[in-house]
């Protein structure tokens, strides 16, 4: 789907592509758009290709008509396994317009087009640019804020019952802050060539605004990171709340197996073919299984006390006597 955008009263409405200075946006690009955009606006085919590759990395290209800016923006699908994920856009550069292209729908399109960025002119095209990147900031900033809260509430599920949903989640998180991570990085490089090379025109304010959004991004990759070292070290340890569970389940049904085996065993000795004692007597079936009670009581009795017991903590016995042999030392 192919819209363009004039600016009216600073606020961006529908136009034509005859308005002067206006915006082209590309979202949800189908078949069709892409030879519109190659036949009406000499876009190559190489490059929209480029543009629509869904791991395509940050760059800048200076071509002979206009100049091209692709970053990476952040996206949130809650029906995707990954609900958060990162898609590129493409910006180009003409002299009398700009054009954007994306695969897909993202927030920051619609933020453009509702009027909640400030400051938005499209008489000032490199300006138009530096509050898209500065709006594609904000985005990321704001989803690494949410997937914290969402780990958090996952967390406080995952303390009552471990199960495998919210672990998943958890997973699908993780991943999301990598490529958060990935795609921060690249833009941070881009952000640098382009206060380098001044490969677009900026003014001082401009530049400064650049900056600023560099600041912002290289604070969003901290963020990232510790995101990810925050939930890496949860996964880990409900790893091993999972394993010290499957240890308690394994003991206690080693201990069931012990206790069971006794009786077993005796009766196992009377259904034998031989002579074996009390087997004359009246109350020959009672005293095996009265011998197998008992037994197999003791030998559960044995395994609850040894688990009641305390551990010791402080010092043995042979460390105490030592330690009051010094004491008498340094008293004498």
């Amino acid at each position: 789907m192919i819209r363009i955008w004039k600016q009216e009263n600073r606020k961006l409405v529908e136009g034509t592509r005859d308005d002067g200075r206006v915006w082209v946006d590309a979202r949800n690009v189908t078949r069709e758009d892409i030879r519109t955009l190659e036949s009406d606006y000499g876009i190559d085919t190489e490059i929209i290709m480029d543009i629509l590759d869904q791991d395509e990395l940050s760059r800048i290209d200076r071509e002979d008509d206009y100049t091209l800016i692709i970053v990476r923006l952040p996206i949130f699908i809650p029906a995707n396994e990954v609900s958060y994920f990162c898609i590129p856009l493409g910006i180009i550069i003409f002299p009398d317009m700009i054009l954007t292209i994306c695969w897909a729908d993202c927030e920051l399109l619609h933020d453009l087009t509702d009027n909640r960025v400030r400051g938005l002119s499209l008489e000032d095209l490199p300006a138009f640019v530096v509050r898209v990147l500065a709006r594609a900031d904000i985005i990321f900033l704001r989803y690494l804020k949410e997937i914290n809260r969402r780990s958090n509430s996952i967390e406080l599920e995952l303390r009552k019952s471990v199960r495998n949903n919210e672990l998943i989640q958890l997973l699908n998180l993780e991943k999301s802050l990598t490529f958060f991570t990935t795609s921060l990085k690249s833009n941070q490089l881009l952000f640098e060539k382009l206060m380098k090379t001044r490969l677009i025109q900026l003014d001082e304010e401009d530049s400064e605004w650049l900056e600023d959004v560099a600041i912002d991004n290289r604070q969003a990759i901290e963020m990232a990171d510790i995101y990810s070292n925050i939930l890496s070290s949860m996964m880990d340890a409900f790893a091993s709340v999972i394993s010290n569970n499957l240890s308690i389940v394994m003991k206690r049904l080693t201990v069931i197996n012990l206790v069971l085996m006794i009786p077993t065993m005796i009766t196992s000795f009377f259904g034998m073919n031989i002579h074996l004692p009390f087997a004359n007597l009246p109350m020959r079936f009672s005293i095996p299984v009265i011998l197998g009670i008992c037994l197999a009581s003791s030998l559960l009795a044995m395994f609850l006390l040894r688990d009641k017991k305390p551990r010791k903590t402080g010092p043995d016995a042979a460390e105490r006597k030592r330690l009051r042999k010094r004491n008498r030392a340094v008293q004498a």
